[in-house]
């Protein structure tokens, strides 16, 4: 298991960030890698709600993803794939002087010959998150 962690401070309130973050359907429009995300479940999003993603990059990949934590203005889990890897992707909110403070934290698996290429790998994965945060940021401010 591989763990990193990217913060930023977004010029918004924090209301207005937890909502588009947990409207996942806007993940494509932050996200480089990710061509469509649709939920696949009923009901409002919570814990249990589901998803299917379309990656297109390192190579296309079609990903499921479920909620598993959602505290309004504070906390979103998900636990799925990225890319090649089992993961865990939490997104932690809370108010700073001028805007939200968000705590990114991903929990990579790194199965069979990957635990060796680890480091690299999670150095490669940690930049493109935050490049992807940034672009968030840039969103959310505009």
């Amino acid at each position: 298991m591989a763990t990193f962690e990217n913060t930023l401070t977004i010029e918004r309130p924090i209301a207005a960030v937890f909502t588009y973050l947990a409207e996942f359907e806007n993940i494509p429009r932050w996200n480089y890698a990710i061509t469509e995300t649709r939920k696949t479940s009923a009901g409002p999003v919570g814990v249990g709600t589901t998803y299917l993603q379309t990656r297109s990059i390192p190579r296309p990949a079609v990903e499921a993803f479920e909620v598993t934590e959602f505290q309004p203005t504070q906390r979103l889990r998900i636990r799925g794939q990225l890319g090649p890897f089992p993961a865990v992707v939490s997104y932690d909110l809370e108010s700073a002087a001028n805007g939200t403070r968000l705590r990114n934290t991903v929990e990579l698996g790194l199965p069979g010959p990957l635990r060796l290429t680890g480091p690299v790998v999670t150095a490669r994965i940690k930049s493109a998150v935050r490049a992807n945060l940034d672009v968030l940021r840039q969103l959310l401010e505009a």
